[in-house]
């Protein structure tokens, strides 16, 4: 028996006895060892700044239309997540492109937008999105952004890759342009001077009339929808956590099954709400405040602490596994913060649920104590408080 046939034979038999088929085994993600590996930037004596001023950074401007993005060059301690505040005016468009290294996640803030997606097996879909809505795009996968409607719009865009440059995306208008009209014409079933007058360089932000308010037929004329929507009605549903401080909307895979890398929250807290001390073990956190001011604290170990005040239009940063908490900072003023996690499933673990989940002789010895101290902690999971 060669080495080869060796090691499928002790695969199949491994896989076998744990009731599980080769290509189930395949199609799981490979874990992230990310987490694993040292970052110089976080590893020295005291922790980098982990707030951006997103809405007061220089922008990419065409008329009306408008795009501010936060990457590691921007936030260099967000090596998971990279963002963008986009705006669009009446008639204008994000054009047709795709995104080689990130997926997007987007959650519309003001205004009505339409996008235009197709996936590897051609299928497509159009939707149309109001405030509170959300859309995911796979890596790779061709779409669009129009303004629908004679008001402006605003969304924000998540990408689950630090490194993502939502200017040094792949659009049409730049491909077209620097291909020989030869190519075009032979691929397209156009005369050559017919490309004469096609953009020579990258549109980007494209403009034409305000988009009907009818979804339009595919240029094709056949429909093929997909199997599942690249669509979510957010806050159309009910929150998924209700407290005192505040209250959560939260949206992952389970939810919307397309949405396989990232997980949206939309967290609303009140004047001196508090999102409890805890940390994710599976993802990073990307944080945009909508509206209202809060407090953010970073715990890195061996001493290390760091807090930070988020003002509207603020993006923030938390590594995976790093304590933190969220406070609205204002006692009048309710707080509104969008947050992104670079993994399709959800997972946390809250200070005040760890500390009810060990014994009481244990929680005494450990901090040092009386019984009638440890007696007062909460017995269940805090997670929003004032």
């Amino acid at each position: 028996m060669s080495e080869l046939t060796r090691r499928g034979f002790l695969l199949g038999s491994t896989l076998a006895a744990a009731g599980l088929r080769e290509e189930e085994v395949m199609a799981q993600p490979a874990p992230n060892t990310t987490a694993n590996q040292p970052d110089p930037l976080l590893d020295g004596e005291e922790l980098p700044t982990f707030r951006f001023a997103l809405e007061k950074s220089e922008a990419k401007v065409q008329g009306g239309n408008s795009a501010r993005e936060a990457t590691v060059k921007q936030l260099p301690i967000s090596k998971g997540i990279a963002g963008v505040s986009m705006r669009l005016e009446p008639g204008g468009m994000r054009e047709l492109h795709w995104h080689a290294t990130a997926a997007e996640w987007a959650f519309v803030v003001e205004g009505r937008c339409r996008t235009t997606v197709v996936d590897p097996e051609g299928r497509a879909e159009t939707n149309d999105f109001d405030p509170g809505d959300i859309w995911y795009f796979p890596r790779g996968h061709g779409h669009s952004i129009q303004c629908l409607g004679n008001k402006p719009c605003h969304f924000i865009l998540v990408f689950d890759n630090g490194y993502f440059s939502e200017f040094g995306t792949f659009s049409i208008t730049d491909w077209i342009g620097h291909t020989p009209s030869r190519l075009l014409a032979k691929n397209l079933s156009l005369p050559e001077e017919a490309f004469t007058r096609f953009p020579k360089n990258e549109v980007y932000f494209a403009r034409g009339p305000v988009p009907p308010e009818q979804i339009q037929p595919e240029h094709r004329r056949v429909l093929n929808p997909p199997p599942v929507s690249h669509k979510f009605r957010m806050l159309a549903e009910e929150p998924h956590s209700l407290h005192s401080g505040g209250r959560e909307w939260r949206v992952g895979q389970e939810r919307f099954p397309i949405s396989t890398t990232i997980t949206g929250v939309i967290l609303d807290l009140n004047p001196g709400g508090l999102r409890e001390l805890h940390w994710h073990p599976n993802a990073d956190e990307w944080q945009y405040v909508i509206s209202g001011r809060v407090r953010v604290t970073l715990f890195g170990a061996h001493g290390r602490y760091r807090e930070e005040t988020f003002d509207a239009g603020d993006v923030g940063y938390i590594p995976t596994g790093y304590g933190h908490s969220i406070e609205n900072a204002s006692n009048d003023k309710p707080a509104r913060v969008l947050i992104a996690f670079n993994s399709g499933h959800y997972q946390a673990i809250d200070l005040s649920l760890w500390l009810a989940a060990n014994p009481d002789y244990l929680l005494m010895a450990n901090l040092g104590q009386p019984e009638a101290l440890i007696e007062k902690l909460p017995r269940r999971r805090v997670f929003l408080t004032k």
